[in-house]
């Protein structure tokens, strides 16, 4: 019994298929082997780390925040002209021109020891930029909430990369009841 040619095309396309059908299978099974390592992998490398986290060594928990990170004032009006005077102090050094500022109303959700100042200053774009990160990075700990800027007019002689801005800024601090 001789097989014709397209009965040995069909056979040898049958074997070809089922040869491709056992490699997908075999490349199926390898993924999930390694899929599956990983994941133990991944699950011996939680456990060591929780672990580790149990174990910690005494006093390497959360720190506290330095005193001088808080506004020290016997009364929270005193608070307020602290944090007053650290503005000035702030915009002082940038050469900027301090408007106005005064405290803000606390808001429903502020915690009591909670400090608002509102104040406009008159500075170029360079040095707001400097005033904000000093006043965001230095201590006591100022949070900048709110600022707008708009054009403080026409300032004759100021570049115009650096112009002359008003801006509105609403800050708020922390404070700490000192003694008298």
């Amino acid at each position: 019994m001789q097989l014709d040619r397209e009965q040995l095309m069909s056979v040898a396309a049958l074997a070809l298929l089922l040869m491709v059908c056992v490699l997908a299978l075999d490349l199926s099974f390898r993924a999930r082997s390694d899929a599956a390592t990983e994941l133990a992998e991944r699950r011996e490398a939680v456990s060591r780390l929780e672990a580790k986290s149990r174990t910690k060594a005494p006093g390497s928990g959360p720190v506290a925040a330095p005193a001088a990170a808080f506004l020290d004032a016997p009364t929270q009006g005193l608070a307020g002209a602290q944090l007053q005077a650290y503005l000035a102090q702030v915009v002082g050094a940038q050469q900027a021109g301090l408007v106005s500022s005064g405290l803000d109303a606390a808001k429903r959700e502020d915690p009591p020891d909670t400090i608002r100042l509102q104040a406009t200053v008159d500075v170029g774009l360079q040095a707001l930029q400097a005033m904000l990160y000093q006043l965001e990075s230095g201590t006591p700990y100022v949070v900048v909430e709110a600022l707008t800027m708009q054009p403080a007019g026409a300032a004759s002689g100021r570049p115009p990369e650096d112009p002359l801005l008003r801006t509105t800024f609403t800050l708020r601090a922390f404070w700490r009841r000192g003694t008298p």
